[in-house]
This record gives C-alpha cells, sequence and structure tokens, in this order.
C-alpha cells in the first residue's frame, strides 16, 4: 500500500521540556528596540550622507572648495617654476573642466568613497593629453597573483572598460586613504561618521513627523459608551479614523478644534524626556559628523561647541589639520604619477604664503627666520622650503 505525501501527518509528540515561565518575554523585551542600521557601501552612503544629510554635504563641499582652491607650487631639486608643462596641464585638464574643477571632484570622490581616481589621456609620448576623474563606485580593483593591481575595471551602462598597469606609465592614479582592513580600498569619513548620519537623519524625520502631526504630540481618544462598555462598532470605528485622517492630520488642519459627539473624550500625551532629548540627539550627531570629517562644527554652525575661541581660530584649525595634509598628499601623489610621463622627477606642493587664513603664521615664521642671523641664505632658504638659488 503506498504512502500518501499529501496527508497531514500528525504532530509527534513534543518532548517534555522545562523552561521558565518568564522566558518568552525575556526573549521578546530583549529582541525589541534593536537599531536597524542602512547598508555602508558607497552609493548608498552617498546618498543618505551626501545627498540627504545638510552636515555631511556641507562638510565634504566645504573640505573640497578649500582643497581645490589652493594654489600648487611646481618645482624640482633645482629650481621652482612659474611655467611648466605640468602646469599647463593642470590649468586646463580636459576641455570641461578647469584646475579647480578636477581638484573638486577628486577630493570630493575621495571624502565621500575613500577612494580618487584619474584617468590620462595617453599621446604618443610625453605627457597626458588630458586628465579626467572618475567615479570612485564604478571602478574596482583587479589584483594580481602577488597582491597588487595588475588592472583596473570601470563599469558603466552595462559595459566594461579594463585599464592595464602592468605598461609604464600607469593610465590610472589610484589614490586612497588609509583603511587598515583592506589592501586596495581606502575608508572615507562617511563610513566612520555613518552610525552619527543615520540617528541625525533619523531625528530629522522624526521632526518632520511632528511638525505634519501638527506640532503637537499625539494623543489618546477614549471611548465610554453610556452602558459602561469601551468598544466601538466597526462602523464607528471606521468613521472615526476617516474624521481623523481628513480633519484632523497634517499641517493644513494645524490647530483645528475637535468635535467630539458624546461617550468620547481626549486625552493629550505630553512629551517624555526621551522625546525632549531629540534636540540634542540631532545636535550631538551633527557634532559627530563634523569632527569625522575634520571640519570644527563652529564653521558649520552647528551649536554647543567652544572649542576654538573664535572663528578665525577655527579656521586657522581647519586649514591646518584637513585641508592642508589632504590637499598635500594628493599633490604628491599626482606629481609622481605624472613624473612617469615626464621622465622627471618633478613635485607639486601647496604655496602655504598664498592661503589667507595661514597668513599670520607665515608672516611669523618668515621673520623668525629672517631674524636668525646664525643661518646663512642658502639654510633660511631650504627652512621655508624654497630651493636653492640659480648659480651666478
Amino acid at each position: 500500500m503506498g504512502i500518501n505525501f499529501f496527508r497531514r501527518q500528525a504532530p509527534e509528540a513534543a518532548p517534555e521540556r522545562k523552561a521558565s515561565v518568564t522566558g518568552r518575554i525575556a526573549a521578546m523585551a530583549t529582541g525589541a528596540g534593536r537599531p536597524v542600521w542602512g547598508p555602508r557601501d558607497t552609493s548608498s552612503l552617498t546618498r543618505l550622507g551626501f545627498l540627504g544629510n545638510p552636515v555631511g554635504f556641507r562638510s565634504v563641499r566645504l573640505i573640497a572648495e578649500a582643497a581645490a582652491a589652493v594654489p600648487l607650487i611646481c618645482q624640482d631639486a633645482e629650481r621652482r617654476y612659474e611655467v611648466h608643462p605640468v602646469l599647463d596641464l593642470l590649468r586646463r585638464p580636459n576641455a570641461g573642466q578647469g584646475r579647480a574643477e578636477l581638484f573638486e571632484a577628486l577630493f570630493g570622490q575621495l571624502l565621500l568613497s575613500g577612494n580618487g581616481y584619474l584617468e590620462a589621456v595617453v599621446p604618443e609620448a610625453g605627457l597626458p593629453r588630458e586628465l579626467h576623474v572618475l567615479r570612485a563606485d564604478r571602478m574596482s580593483v583587479v589584483p594580481g597573483a602577488d597582491g597588487w593591481p595588475v588592472a583596473y575595471d570601470y563599469a558603466v551602462g552595462g559595459r566594461r572598460h579594463r585599464f592595464d598597469m602592468t605598461g609604464h606609465p600607469d593610465p590610472i592614479c589610484h589614490i586612497r586613504s588609509f583603511h587598515p582592513q583592506d589592501d586596495h580600498y581606502g575608508l572615507s569619513p562617511l563610513q566612520a561618521a555613518a552610525v552619527a548620519i543615520e540617528v541625525h537623519n533619523a531625528a530629522s524625520g522624526w521632526s518632520k513627523a511632528l511638525l505634519d502631526n501638527a506640532a503637537r504630540p499625539s494623543g489618546a481618544i477614549v471611548y465610554k459608551g453610556t452602558d459602561g462598555q469601551g468598544m466601538l462598532s466597526p462602523e464607528q470605528y471606521d468613521r472615526l479614523v476617516f474624521e481623523m485622517e481628513t480633519h484632523h492630520q497634517g499641517a493644513r488642519n494645524a490647530g483645528r478644534p475637535m468635535l467630539l459627539e458624546g461617550g468620547l473624550d481626549w486625552k493629550p500625551m505630553g512629551f517624555s524626556p526621551s522625546d525632549m532629548e531629540f534636540h540634542e540627539t540631532k545636535a550631538a550627531a551633527a557634532r559627530e559628523i563634523a569632527v569625522a570629517f575634520g571640519v570644527p562644527p563652529m564653521l558649520l554652525g552647528i551649536p554647543g561647541d567652544a572649542t576654538y575661541a573664535n572663528y578665525a581660530e577655527a579656521n586657522r584649525a581647519f586649514y591646518r589639520l584637513t585641508v592642508l595634509p589632504l590637499a598635500t598628499r594628493v599633490a604628491a601623489a599626482v606629481a609622481w604619477w605624472l613624473s612617469g610621463f615626464l621622465g622627471s622627477v618633478i613635485e607639486l606642493r601647496p604655496d602655504l604664503d598664498q592661503v589667507p587664513a595661514l597668513a599670520a603664521e607665515r608672516d611669523a615664521q618668515w621673520k623668525r627666520i629672517g631674524e636668525a642671523s646664525f643661518l646663512t641664505d642658502a639654510e633660511k632658504r631650504a627652512a621655508l622650503g624654497l630651493p636653492p638659488l640659480a648659480k651666478g
């Protein structure tokens, strides 16, 4: 006789097991209230932390614009160049961008993803004809057997282009931030500030929901019938919900009086202490985002920060601790990369004498070195980062 697999089998008796009567309640209590974090990929973080967050947006723009506006010095071991093919290339790197636009896009990609990619349109010989910034979220590293990149794949529109890195010079300049757990990709400030960004966005969403609810905390409508029963009929419940959604929700209904029929009583609920802390939580999250990017909160108008005595001091610290290290590192990487095309080593570095925020510091340094009578002129030039004078 065959077995009918579609017949529901009788359940076997569960083995006897001892368990605490509060176990189910404890399990539910520990699982409730757990935070739900969003994805950590570059596209999602850019959408949430830059496109959808004013603090992250302003931090990235402030750093990228300031670093791109820093003047660069081109020099080698012998002299400083006022006119040089590298300076001409950077002045107009491609038909659609100037130097500031190119570096602003490069700094922006580095801040948002931890990686910046420059593509060289290479002629037969000599310097590249054009330079282009490639989107980091479309680029992937192809490691070789020894772990070093042998190629880069750039995918867009369903197509993929491979840049071969086994020849010389390299067609791609990859600049990445330090990442302690990744050999090929950098760590962006957005990843470090992801938790603060989600808290800040959640607090903004809570504030928006409160405004949509006429900027009042929620309340409860209590029904007590004439017979002492507290149950509404299905028709009465549907009508009450329709009246509330239609006439008493949203900003356009703010302050509208509520007409309650017999048996209905409105019980307003005041703000709890946790609700009152939302504003402080949002301000604290904004400060954490600014700190992750290296921007003094004072420059972003975030209240509650008294680290610096005034705005000028905060701006000077911003340039000294954030803008100049980033600009110096990127300029050095680009100079070394372009030296491979040029055939000789050149150096690109920020011109500190042309940065207005550091004018007071530079004046003091020039005065201190100029008054040092125990230094020769050559030693003074070296201390100021100037190349030696030409012989004769």
